[in-house]
Order: structure tokens, then sequence, then C-alpha cells
């Protein structure tokens, strides 16, 4: 579903896109194809997607999570750099930032030490990744053994 943002003052039409958490299997072949066993690079277990018109609105959304005092930025990619080599995500493009929360509520339920994903993303990227243009993208992985 999608709800209303205020960023920056501004209100603005962009979309949450509330994911599950990662599937077991997912997660398994991900730490064992990709990092050598070692599970606690493992990040996006709890990951969530934020679509954007703008650019700058997601830049707002960027500069917003960098000023809260109750969220830190663990590892941002930026696959919307055009130094990026989009080759390993099939073009796909978005910002990634690995975070984590501390405040009071986080530290509360133990869990200011979990590091989450929210990915940035731009609407055309986003309607990419509907349906068969995710499985094409699973497929792809799946052949690079990622």
């Amino acid at each position: 579903g999608g709800g209303l943002l205020e960023i920056g003052g501004e209100a603005d039409t962009s979309q949450v896109k509330w994911a599950e958490l990662k599937r077991e299997e997912r997660a398994m072949e991900k730490v064992l194809r990709c990092y050598g066993d070692d599970v606690s690079r493992l990040v996006d277990v709890c990951r969530q997607s934020i679509v954007f018109e703008r650019m700058g609105q997601l830049l707002a959304c960027l500069r917003a999570m960098h000023a809260d005092d109750s969220v830190v930025l663990v590892r941002l990619k930026n696959r919307l750099s055009p130094s990026y080599d989009g080759e390993p995500t099939a073009g796909f493009r978005n910002v990634s930032v690995n975070l984590r929360v501390v405040g009071d509520a986080a530290q509360s339920f133990g869990v200011e030490t979990h590091v989450c994903e929210v990915q940035l993303i731009l609407r055309p990227f986003a309607e990419l990744m509907r349906a068969e243009g995710h499985q094409q993208y699973v497929e792809f992985r799946n052949i690079r053994g990622e």
C-alpha cells in the first residue's frame, strides 16, 4: 500500500512498499552464495522500499534519515550514480541504505543493533521490478550464482 509522506515540510505521494521479511530459504542461499557462510553480513532480512516520483524527493528522504538522531546509517549503496556498473543488478538502480534504529523504543525491544535495509527507488525502476521483471532478475541472479 501507499501512504502520504512528509519530507522536509513538503507532503508528497511517495509510496512505501511494505515488504515481508526475507524468506529463510533466500537468506540461507545468500549467506552461502554471496557471504562465504558469514551470516553477520546478511543485513536485508528486514527491508522496506520507498518509491519516489522525483529525485529531489529521494534526496530529501536521504537527508531526513541522516539528520535523525534515532537512526545510524551503516552503509549506503548509490546505484543511481553514473559511475555505478548496472550489470550485477541487470540494470536495476536504487539507493540502498543499511541502517540501525537506536531510539528509546528500539532499545526497549533490544533491537538497536539490528541492521535493516531501506531501498529508495525512483518510480520507473520500481515499475520494472513488478511481477515478471522481478522474476527475470531472480533468474539472472541465479545464473550469476548470487
